[in-house]
Protein backbone atom coordinates (compact mmCIF):
# COMPACT_ATOMS: atom_id res chain seq x y z
CA UNK A 1 0.00 0.00 0.00
CA UNK A 2 1.29 3.68 -0.79
CA UNK A 3 0.86 6.50 1.04
CA UNK A 4 2.43 9.77 1.62
CA UNK A 5 3.96 9.02 5.17
CA UNK A 6 3.36 11.83 7.09
CA UNK A 7 3.33 12.38 11.05
CA UNK A 8 -0.75 12.19 10.69
CA UNK A 9 -0.55 9.10 8.33
CA UNK A 10 2.19 7.28 10.18
CA UNK A 11 0.03 7.61 13.80
CA UNK A 12 -2.71 7.05 12.61
CA UNK A 13 -1.06 3.89 11.12
CA UNK A 14 -2.82 0.26 12.64
CA UNK A 15 -1.21 -2.93 13.49
CA UNK A 16 -3.00 -6.20 12.27
CA UNK A 17 -1.76 -9.89 13.57
CA UNK A 18 1.21 -9.64 11.34
CA UNK A 19 3.56 -6.94 9.99
CA UNK A 20 1.97 -4.48 8.22
CA UNK A 21 4.37 -2.83 5.47
CA UNK A 22 3.07 1.27 4.23
CA UNK A 23 5.33 2.89 1.43
CA UNK A 24 5.43 6.18 0.86
CA UNK A 25 4.26 7.32 -2.56
CA UNK A 26 6.67 10.00 -3.28
CA UNK A 27 9.84 8.21 -2.48
CA UNK A 28 9.78 4.71 -4.08
CA UNK A 29 11.47 2.23 -1.29
CA UNK A 30 10.97 4.36 1.60
CA UNK A 31 8.34 2.76 4.20
CA UNK A 32 7.13 1.59 7.60
CA UNK A 33 6.68 -1.32 9.11
CA UNK A 34 4.06 -1.20 11.75
CA UNK A 35 4.49 -4.69 13.64
CA UNK A 36 1.47 -6.25 15.71
CA UNK A 37 2.39 -4.96 19.10
CA UNK A 38 1.88 -1.73 17.45
CA UNK A 39 5.97 -0.60 17.12
CA UNK A 40 6.43 1.67 14.19
CA UNK A 41 9.93 1.25 12.32
CA UNK A 42 11.21 3.18 9.04
CA UNK A 43 12.83 1.07 6.93
CA UNK A 44 13.95 1.12 3.03
CA UNK A 45 13.53 -1.43 0.74
CA UNK A 46 15.49 -2.07 -2.93
CA UNK A 47 17.17 -4.60 -5.40
CA UNK A 48 20.58 -4.58 -5.76
CA UNK A 49 21.77 -7.61 -7.91
CA UNK A 50 18.34 -8.47 -8.44
CA UNK A 51 17.94 -9.15 -5.29
CA UNK A 52 15.47 -7.86 -2.60
CA UNK A 53 16.60 -6.01 0.31
CA UNK A 54 15.30 -4.05 3.11
CA UNK A 55 17.06 -1.67 5.55
CA UNK A 56 15.99 -0.43 8.67
CA UNK A 57 16.84 2.96 9.51
CA UNK A 58 14.96 3.39 12.82
CA UNK A 59 11.92 3.60 15.42
CA UNK A 60 9.48 6.21 15.03
CA UNK A 61 9.62 8.91 17.65
CA UNK A 62 12.66 10.09 18.81
CA UNK A 63 15.07 10.75 17.14
CA UNK A 64 13.43 9.71 13.97
CA UNK A 65 10.39 11.78 12.56
CA UNK A 66 8.60 10.97 8.91
CA UNK A 67 11.37 14.11 7.17
CA UNK A 68 14.16 12.64 9.31
CA UNK A 69 13.63 8.99 8.14
CA UNK A 70 12.98 10.42 4.63
CA UNK A 71 16.31 12.67 4.43
CA UNK A 72 17.88 9.19 5.64
CA UNK A 73 16.33 7.08 3.23
CA UNK A 74 16.72 9.02 0.08
CA UNK A 75 20.94 9.40 1.32
CA UNK A 76 20.50 4.75 1.56
CA UNK A 77 19.05 4.56 -2.06
CA UNK A 78 21.31 7.10 -3.38
CA UNK A 79 24.17 4.77 -2.45
CA UNK A 80 22.16 2.22 -4.22
CA UNK A 81 22.08 3.90 -7.04
CA UNK A 82 25.71 3.95 -6.83
CA UNK A 83 26.19 0.55 -7.25
CA UNK A 84 26.31 -0.48 -3.12
CA UNK A 85 24.58 -1.72 -1.20
CA UNK A 86 23.51 -0.38 2.31
CA UNK A 87 23.22 -3.68 4.03
CA UNK A 88 26.16 -5.17 3.59
CA UNK A 89 27.69 -1.63 4.85
CA UNK A 90 25.17 -1.73 7.79
CA UNK A 91 26.41 -5.29 8.31
CA UNK A 92 29.79 -4.59 8.24
CA UNK A 93 29.75 -1.66 10.71
CA UNK A 94 28.54 -3.93 13.14
CA UNK A 95 31.99 -5.70 13.05
CA UNK A 96 33.81 -2.35 13.37
CA UNK A 97 34.85 -2.66 17.52
CA UNK A 98 34.53 0.35 19.78
CA UNK A 99 37.02 2.36 21.67
CA UNK A 100 36.52 0.42 24.88
CA UNK A 101 36.65 -3.02 22.83
CA UNK A 102 40.19 -1.57 21.56
CA UNK A 103 41.19 -0.56 24.44
CA UNK A 104 40.70 -4.11 26.05
CA UNK A 105 42.74 -5.58 22.99
CA UNK A 106 45.15 -2.70 22.71
CA UNK A 107 46.04 -3.52 26.65
CA UNK A 108 46.38 -7.18 25.69
CA UNK A 109 48.34 -7.51 22.67
CA UNK A 110 50.66 -3.94 23.31
CA UNK A 111 50.86 -2.79 26.59
CA UNK A 112 51.34 -5.83 28.36
CA UNK A 113 53.79 -6.92 26.21
CA UNK A 114 55.97 -4.07 25.44
CA UNK A 115 55.94 -2.50 29.08
CA UNK A 116 56.71 -2.53 32.91
CA UNK A 117 54.25 -3.42 35.10
CA UNK A 118 54.15 0.14 36.57
CA UNK A 119 53.90 2.05 33.12
CA UNK A 120 50.75 -0.62 32.73
CA UNK A 121 48.91 -0.07 35.64
CA UNK A 122 49.20 3.84 34.87
CA UNK A 123 47.99 3.53 31.57
CA UNK A 124 45.37 0.90 33.15
CA UNK A 125 43.72 3.63 35.17
CA UNK A 126 43.71 6.44 32.22
CA UNK A 127 42.26 4.21 30.47
CA UNK A 128 39.38 3.32 32.50
CA UNK A 129 39.15 6.59 34.82
CA UNK A 130 39.31 8.68 31.48
CA UNK A 131 39.21 7.20 28.02
CA UNK A 132 36.31 4.87 28.07
CA UNK A 133 33.97 7.04 30.46
CA UNK A 134 34.50 9.77 27.92
CA UNK A 135 34.80 7.87 24.39
CA UNK A 136 34.21 4.03 24.82
CA UNK A 137 30.77 3.79 23.54
CA UNK A 138 32.06 5.24 19.88
CA UNK A 139 33.41 2.85 16.96
CA UNK A 140 36.52 3.12 16.59
CA UNK A 141 36.46 4.29 12.88
CA UNK A 142 34.32 7.30 13.90
CA UNK A 143 36.75 8.81 16.55
CA UNK A 144 37.77 12.34 14.98
CA UNK A 145 40.01 14.84 16.31
CA UNK A 146 37.21 16.93 17.49
CA UNK A 147 36.37 14.07 20.12
CA UNK A 148 40.52 14.27 21.45
CA UNK A 149 40.24 17.82 21.54
CA UNK A 150 36.98 18.02 23.60
CA UNK A 151 38.08 15.75 25.68
CA UNK A 152 41.88 17.64 26.29
CA UNK A 153 40.13 20.88 26.83
CA UNK A 154 37.97 19.64 29.60
CA UNK A 155 40.98 18.72 31.74
CA UNK A 156 42.26 21.68 31.02
CA UNK A 157 42.28 21.89 35.04
CA UNK A 158 44.68 18.81 35.22
CA UNK A 159 47.27 19.78 31.96
CA UNK A 160 49.68 17.14 33.38
CA UNK A 161 47.22 14.46 33.40
CA UNK A 162 45.43 15.84 30.03
CA UNK A 163 48.86 15.83 28.02
CA UNK A 164 49.31 12.12 29.63
CA UNK A 165 46.02 11.01 28.20
CA UNK A 166 46.70 12.18 24.71
CA UNK A 167 50.27 10.96 24.90
CA UNK A 168 48.46 7.47 25.32
CA UNK A 169 45.70 7.94 22.70
CA UNK A 170 47.80 8.89 20.14
CA UNK A 171 49.93 5.57 20.83
CA UNK A 172 46.71 3.38 20.65
CA UNK A 173 45.87 4.96 17.48
CA UNK A 174 49.48 4.70 15.67
CA UNK A 175 48.97 0.76 17.14
CA UNK A 176 45.68 0.93 15.17
CA UNK A 177 46.94 1.83 12.56
CA UNK A 178 49.92 -0.94 13.02
CA UNK A 179 47.25 -3.82 13.05
CA UNK A 180 44.66 -2.27 10.75
CA UNK A 181 41.89 -0.90 12.79
CA UNK A 182 42.07 2.40 11.45
CA UNK A 183 43.72 3.65 7.81
CA UNK A 184 47.59 4.51 7.95
CA UNK A 185 48.03 8.61 8.79
CA UNK A 186 44.51 9.12 10.50
CA UNK A 187 45.49 9.57 14.31
CA UNK A 188 43.03 11.81 15.45
CA UNK A 189 45.51 13.37 17.96
CA UNK A 190 47.83 15.02 15.32
CA UNK A 191 47.42 18.90 15.86
CA UNK A 192 46.31 18.36 19.46
CA UNK A 193 48.18 21.04 21.14
CA UNK A 194 49.30 19.99 24.50
CA UNK A 195 48.87 22.34 27.35
CA UNK A 196 51.89 24.05 28.94
CA UNK A 197 53.13 21.97 32.27
CA UNK A 198 55.24 23.82 34.97
CA UNK A 199 57.72 21.95 36.18
CA UNK A 200 57.15 19.64 38.99
CA UNK A 201 60.93 18.57 40.52
CA UNK A 202 61.43 20.57 43.33
CA UNK A 203 64.79 21.00 45.03
CA UNK A 204 66.16 20.80 48.36
CA UNK A 205 68.43 23.23 50.07
CA UNK A 206 71.04 21.54 52.98
CA UNK A 207 68.83 22.85 55.62
CA UNK A 208 65.62 20.94 54.17
CA UNK A 209 67.60 18.41 53.96
CA UNK A 210 68.56 17.94 57.63
CA UNK A 211 64.53 18.45 58.25
CA UNK A 212 64.22 15.85 56.19
CA UNK A 213 67.03 13.30 57.66
CA UNK A 214 65.42 14.39 61.61
CA UNK A 215 62.49 13.33 60.37
CA UNK A 216 63.46 10.16 58.87
CA UNK A 217 65.62 9.22 62.05
CA UNK A 218 62.25 10.11 64.46
CA UNK A 219 60.19 7.98 62.58
CA UNK A 220 62.22 5.23 62.79
CA UNK A 221 63.24 5.34 66.39
CA UNK A 222 59.43 6.04 67.41
CA UNK A 223 58.69 3.43 65.57
CA UNK A 224 55.76 5.58 63.38
CA UNK A 225 57.22 3.91 59.76
CA UNK A 226 58.79 0.58 59.32
CA UNK A 227 62.72 0.67 59.41
CA UNK A 228 62.34 -1.04 55.61
CA UNK A 229 59.76 2.38 54.37
CA UNK A 230 63.08 4.92 55.99
CA UNK A 231 65.59 2.60 54.39
CA UNK A 232 63.68 3.03 50.85
CA UNK A 233 63.48 7.12 51.53
CA UNK A 234 67.38 6.94 52.42
CA UNK A 235 67.95 5.07 49.34
CA UNK A 236 66.88 7.01 46.74
CA UNK A 237 68.16 10.41 48.35
CA UNK A 238 71.41 8.73 48.47
CA UNK A 239 71.60 6.95 45.11
CA UNK A 240 69.23 9.04 42.77
CA UNK A 241 67.61 5.72 42.02
CA UNK A 242 63.53 5.45 41.33
CA UNK A 243 60.97 4.42 43.86
CA UNK A 244 60.06 1.30 41.58
CA UNK A 245 63.86 0.47 41.74
CA UNK A 246 64.53 0.19 45.62
CA UNK A 247 60.82 -1.52 46.41
CA UNK A 248 61.57 -4.11 44.10
CA UNK A 249 65.44 -4.57 44.80
CA UNK A 250 66.57 -7.75 45.87
CA UNK A 251 69.78 -8.84 48.06
CA UNK A 252 71.47 -10.86 45.48
CA UNK A 253 71.46 -7.71 42.82
CA UNK A 254 73.50 -5.92 46.03
CA UNK A 255 76.94 -6.13 45.10
CA UNK A 256 79.00 -5.35 48.04
CA UNK A 257 82.27 -6.27 46.84
CA UNK A 258 82.01 -3.84 43.46
CA UNK A 259 79.64 -1.29 45.50
CA UNK A 260 76.74 -0.95 43.00
CA UNK A 261 73.22 -1.98 42.64
CA UNK A 262 73.03 -4.76 39.56
CA UNK A 263 69.02 -4.43 38.52
CA UNK A 264 68.04 -7.34 36.29
CA UNK A 265 64.68 -5.37 35.36
CA UNK A 266 64.50 -1.73 35.48
CA UNK A 267 62.71 1.07 33.19
CA UNK A 268 66.73 2.47 31.71
CA UNK A 269 69.42 0.01 31.01
CA UNK A 270 72.99 2.03 31.54
CA UNK A 271 75.01 -0.92 30.79
CA UNK A 272 75.76 -2.34 26.99
CA UNK A 273 76.75 -6.18 26.86
CA UNK A 274 73.51 -6.86 29.76
CA UNK A 275 70.30 -8.67 29.72
CA UNK A 276 67.62 -6.03 28.37
CA UNK A 277 66.37 -3.86 31.38
CA UNK A 278 69.42 -4.54 32.81
CA UNK A 279 70.77 -1.71 34.78
CA UNK A 280 74.45 -0.70 36.90
CA UNK A 281 73.63 1.83 40.06
CA UNK A 282 76.99 2.98 41.81
CA UNK A 283 76.58 2.94 45.61
CA UNK A 284 78.53 4.90 47.65
CA UNK A 285 79.68 4.71 51.31
CA UNK A 286 77.02 6.12 52.70
CA UNK A 287 74.27 3.74 50.78
CA UNK A 288 76.68 0.72 51.66
CA UNK A 289 76.89 1.24 55.07
CA UNK A 290 72.76 1.55 55.06
CA UNK A 291 72.43 -1.50 53.46
CA UNK A 292 75.25 -3.59 55.12
CA UNK A 293 73.23 -2.35 58.49
CA UNK A 294 69.60 -3.77 57.35
CA UNK A 295 68.32 -6.66 58.47
CA UNK A 296 67.65 -9.33 56.14
CA UNK A 297 64.37 -11.40 56.48
CA UNK A 298 64.85 -15.55 56.66
CA UNK A 299 63.22 -16.32 53.44
CA UNK A 300 62.38 -13.12 51.83
CA UNK A 301 65.08 -11.91 48.81
CA UNK A 302 63.55 -8.43 48.88
CA UNK A 303 65.79 -5.56 50.28
CA UNK A 304 62.31 -3.54 51.28
CA UNK A 305 60.36 -6.22 52.51
CA UNK A 306 56.76 -5.69 53.07
CA UNK A 307 53.58 -6.99 55.79
CA UNK A 308 53.14 -10.15 53.06
CA UNK A 309 55.68 -12.52 54.48
CA UNK A 310 58.11 -13.42 51.68
CA UNK A 311 57.10 -10.31 49.65
CA UNK A 312 58.55 -6.79 48.90
CA UNK A 313 57.20 -3.43 49.90
CA UNK A 314 54.65 -2.52 47.50
CA UNK A 315 53.61 0.75 48.88
CA UNK A 316 55.34 3.87 51.04
CA UNK A 317 52.14 6.30 50.01
CA UNK A 318 51.16 6.28 53.97
CA UNK A 319 54.81 6.78 56.08
CA UNK A 320 55.90 9.26 52.82
CA UNK A 321 53.46 11.66 53.91
CA UNK A 322 53.74 11.61 57.63
CA UNK A 323 57.59 11.94 57.93
CA UNK A 324 57.59 14.89 54.84
CA UNK A 325 55.02 16.55 57.03
CA UNK A 326 57.13 16.03 60.25
CA UNK A 327 59.34 18.03 58.07
CA UNK A 328 57.34 20.77 57.12
CA UNK A 329 58.05 19.93 53.63
CA UNK A 330 54.08 18.46 52.50
CA UNK A 331 54.43 18.99 48.84
CA UNK A 332 57.94 16.85 48.36
CA UNK A 333 57.51 13.96 46.48
CA UNK A 334 59.72 10.85 46.05
CA UNK A 335 60.85 11.26 42.71
CA UNK A 336 61.98 15.21 43.73
CA UNK A 337 64.68 12.95 45.56
CA UNK A 338 66.30 12.28 41.96
CA UNK A 339 66.38 15.81 41.50
CA UNK A 340 68.50 16.65 45.24
CA UNK A 341 70.62 13.97 44.19
CA UNK A 342 71.26 15.22 40.94
CA UNK A 343 71.36 18.76 42.23
CA UNK A 344 74.21 18.07 44.65
CA UNK A 345 76.29 16.56 41.89
CA UNK A 346 75.82 19.72 39.50
CA UNK A 347 76.40 21.83 42.51
CA UNK A 348 79.48 20.59 43.35
CA UNK A 349 81.16 21.12 39.66
CA UNK A 350 80.13 17.10 38.32
CA UNK A 351 79.06 17.27 34.36
CA UNK A 352 75.59 16.03 33.43
CA UNK A 353 76.85 13.44 31.16
CA UNK A 354 78.34 12.18 34.54
CA UNK A 355 74.99 13.08 36.50
CA UNK A 356 72.59 11.35 33.55
CA UNK A 357 75.07 7.99 33.64
CA UNK A 358 74.18 7.63 37.66
CA UNK A 359 70.50 8.45 37.27
CA UNK A 360 70.19 6.19 34.61
CA UNK A 361 69.42 8.88 31.69
CA UNK A 362 71.88 7.21 28.92
CA UNK A 363 73.81 3.73 28.92
CA UNK A 364 77.26 3.63 29.88
CA UNK A 365 79.75 2.27 27.92
CA UNK A 366 81.05 -0.26 29.50
CA UNK A 367 80.65 -3.92 28.71
CA UNK A 368 81.62 -5.51 31.52
CA UNK A 369 78.41 -5.93 34.34
CA UNK A 370 80.87 -6.63 37.35
CA UNK A 371 83.65 -4.47 36.61
CA UNK A 372 85.58 -2.79 39.23
CA UNK A 373 84.05 0.62 39.95
CA UNK A 374 86.70 1.90 42.24
CA UNK A 375 88.62 4.51 39.81
CA UNK A 376 85.45 5.07 37.32
CA UNK A 377 83.92 8.70 37.50
CA UNK A 378 80.58 7.46 38.34
CA UNK A 379 81.83 5.91 41.15
CA UNK A 380 83.55 8.98 42.69
CA UNK A 381 80.56 11.00 41.82
CA UNK A 382 78.36 8.92 43.82
CA UNK A 383 80.44 8.81 46.76
CA UNK A 384 80.77 12.87 46.89
CA UNK A 385 76.86 13.29 46.39
CA UNK A 386 75.74 10.31 48.87
CA UNK A 387 78.95 12.11 51.44
CA UNK A 388 77.14 15.93 51.03
CA UNK A 389 73.58 14.68 51.39
CA UNK A 390 74.72 11.64 54.71
CA UNK A 391 76.34 15.33 55.84
CA UNK A 392 73.25 17.46 55.41
CA UNK A 393 70.51 15.24 56.69
CA UNK A 394 72.77 14.53 59.79
CA UNK A 395 72.46 18.64 60.14
CA UNK A 396 76.18 19.14 59.23
CA UNK A 397 77.06 22.35 58.04
CA UNK A 398 77.66 22.18 53.80
CA UNK A 399 77.22 24.52 51.27
CA UNK A 400 73.63 25.10 49.68
CA UNK A 401 72.28 22.97 46.55
CA UNK A 402 72.20 25.13 43.67
CA UNK A 403 69.75 23.94 40.71
CA UNK A 404 70.80 21.68 38.08
CA UNK A 405 72.23 23.44 34.87
CA UNK A 406 73.09 22.50 31.63
CA UNK A 407 76.05 22.50 29.58
CA UNK A 408 74.11 24.95 26.65
CA UNK A 409 75.13 28.60 26.12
Amino acid sequence: MAIKLAKRTVDAAQPGEQDVFLFDSDLTGFGLKVTPTGRKVYLVQYRINGAKRRVTIGVHGSPWTPEQARQEAARLLGLVANGKDPAEAKAMAKTIPTVAEVVERFFTEHVNAKNKPSTFAEYRRQADKIIIPQLGKYRIDAIQRSHIAKLHHGMQKTPYTANRVVALLSKMFNWCEMVGLRPDRTNPVLHIQKYREEKRERLLSDSELARLGQALADAERSGKASPYAVTAIRLIILTGARLGEILSLRWDEVDFQHGALRLSDSKTATTTGTASGAKAIPLNPPALELLSSLPRIEGNPHVIVGKIEGHAMVNINKPWRAIRANAGLETLRIHDLRHAFASVGASMGMSLPVIGKLLGHTQAATTQRYAHLSDDPLQKATALIGEHIAAAMKGSEVDNIIPLRSNQG
